[in-house]
């Protein structure tokens, strides 16, 4: 074997061994990936059905129900288009409340959203991404008030 042959046969394996790590790491990086909904893609089929995945928009006022005793809640997530119903047990986030922004991470049974981690919004002018979108293309009927009801 000629000194060329070696270099060519060196190159190709370094091309090739940077190839398939870069597969690895893609393929490890996409097992991982969680998209996010909102209450009207959800309503679309656009979720999932089998997979994890991160549910967005706002807890509709007054329908937060904890059970006596446990840490199970049931909750109304909204996007003002579509309303989806949300079951937890767990210890809530200090500011979650009605009204606010929610982003939940788990899967759909059935009609009904089963979350496993909830976060909520931690301060009056951050809100999620996911939840500034969905409101922006879904803006509250009038009867309801605005997120930013202070008006900072």
């Amino acid at each position: 074997m000629t000194a060329r042959q070696k270099r060519m046969l060196l190159v190709a394996g370094i091309v090739v061994g940077v190839s398939l790590a870069v597969l690895l790491v893609t393929k490890g990086f996409m097992g991982n990936v969680m998209y996010s909904y909102n209450p009207t893609e959800i309503a679309e089929g656009k979720a999932p059905p089998d997979r994890r995945f991160r549910l967005a928009g706002m807890v509709e006022k007054g329908s937060i129900d904890k059970t006596p005793g446990t840490l199970d809640v049931k909750f109304l997530v909204t996007d003002y288009r579509h309303t989806l119903h949300v079951k937890y047990s767990g210890i809530l986030p200090d500011l979650f409340r009605d009204g606010q922004g929610v982003i939940a991470h788990g899967r759909m049974h059935g009609d009904t959203f089963v979350a496993d981690e909830i976060l909520a919004k931690h301060d009056e002018k951050y809100m999620p991404p996911e939840v500034a979108k969905a409101l922006k293309d879904n803006p509250p009927p009038p009867n309801v008030p605005s997120v930013n009801s202070r008006g900072t």
